[in-house]
């Protein structure tokens, strides 16, 4: 798919509730960390519902089933029925069902999520490599899940059983911390075998085709922490974007990004549903947004300079709205990348807004 490169972030006069029609949101990192809501998650997303959006939580971790995940969203006080979920568990059950035949046996590596969904789609969970299965799959099991079914699913992909995964995030953000995801988990089967599992999970299509199928969404949003998966998940359905800072995306991150990791809209976190998003306009050799001025450095790197090792800087100038500065630093390092990854330096320019 060929896209322009986008340079800066969008403005909207609207507010972005009323400017789509659904918010496809991802959960972990975006609505709660570790179980517990993040801060003004529960009160934007009743005002956004209230002003008529449809709200649908996509995610990637395909260990709780939809009702689960309802069920803990409503204890948040964040009304959800369980058809406003979709998880990458559903994804791949589907991708599985339309390559095996209906009442398929297929060994699980992971929770109850993954179960429910092969269920779903009128295929046979299965827990050995011996019970003849026509499918592997593999999804987030959660800390407990126990280092021999690593080994399980090895055994029949070793043997050509076709090997199947929810999603490859690396990683998975905690109360605690940043915690390995099922990506990792992967990793070992692939280690183990030398085979490449087939993914359903953002950033890939099969995942957005599930999304935009089960909440029948004509203008959405997606909404995420993430720029390898939920960002670049947007970019590939061809659909606008809102990066929050509540996750693991930080400034820097948000700086190099390349073209299919560039937001349409940032903001720190969720209320930005609510509010319209600033112009980004040019200002000289420079960009402004509300009071703050960002280019590239005297030394910044064109495509050319930057294959024979010249580096730079960001400068920012101003003051202001922190979220205000970081979109013209945006606009300055994704103009200069073009279609690559921005070089310059920007930690400084970071420093100055906290970020």
């Amino acid at each position: 798919m060929s896209q322009t490169a986008r340079t800066r972030p969008e403005a909207s006069e609207q507010a972005l509730s009323d400017a789509y029609d659904t918010a496809l949101l991802d959960l972990d990192g975006v609505v709660y960390a570790g179980g517990n809501a993040i801060a003004h998650a529960v009160a934007s997303l009743g005002t956004a519902r209230s002003g008529g959006m449809h709200l649908a939580y996509v995610t990637n971790n395909a260990l709780r089933t939809p009702d689960a995940v309802a069920e803990h969203l409503n204890e948040l006080g964040i009304p959800t029925d369980a058809d406003d979920v979709i998880t990458s568990a559903q994804a791949v059950a589907r991708l599985i069902s339309e390559q095996v035949p209906a009442g398929a046996r297929v060994l699980v590596i992971g929770g109850e999520g993954l179960r429910v969904a092969l269920r779903e789609r009128g295929l046979e969970p299965v827990e050995s490599a011996d019970d003849d299965p026509a499918a592997v799959v593999q999804g987030f099991g959660g800390p407990d899940l126990p280092w021999g079914r690593f080994a399980e699913a090895s055994y029949a992909v070793a043997r050509g059983v076709p090997w199947f995964a929810s999603n490859t995030d690396l990683t998975i953000p905690s109360a605690r911390g940043i915690a390995p995801g099922n990506g990792a988990a992967v990793e070992v089967v692939r280690i183990a075998t030398g085979a490449e599992p087939q993914v359903a999970g953002k950033p890939l299509p099969p995942m957005h085709r599930e999304t935009i199928l089960r909440t029948g969404a004509k203008r959405p949003l997606v909404v995420g922490d993430r720029l390898d998966t939920d960002i670049e998940g947007a970019f590939n359905g061809e659909v606008d974007s809102l990066l929050v800072l509540t996750g693991v995306t930080d400034g820097a991150q948000l700086l190099a990004a390349p073209p299919q990791h560039r937001p349409t809209y940032v903001d720190a976190d969720l209320r930005g549903l609510l509010t319209g998003q600033p112009e980004v306009v040019e200002a000289g050799d420079g960009f402004r947004c509300g009071g703050w001025t960002a280019r590239a450095g005297s030394m910044g790197v064109s495509p050319a300079r930057a294959k024979s090792g010249a580096s730079g800087s960001l400068e920012l100038a101003g003051d202001g709205e922190a979220l205000d500065g970081l979109r013209a630093l945006c606009a300055a390092a994704w103009t200069a990348a073009g279609d690559g990854t921005c070089e310059l330096d920007g930690g400084k320019a970071l420093a100055r807004l906290g970020l």
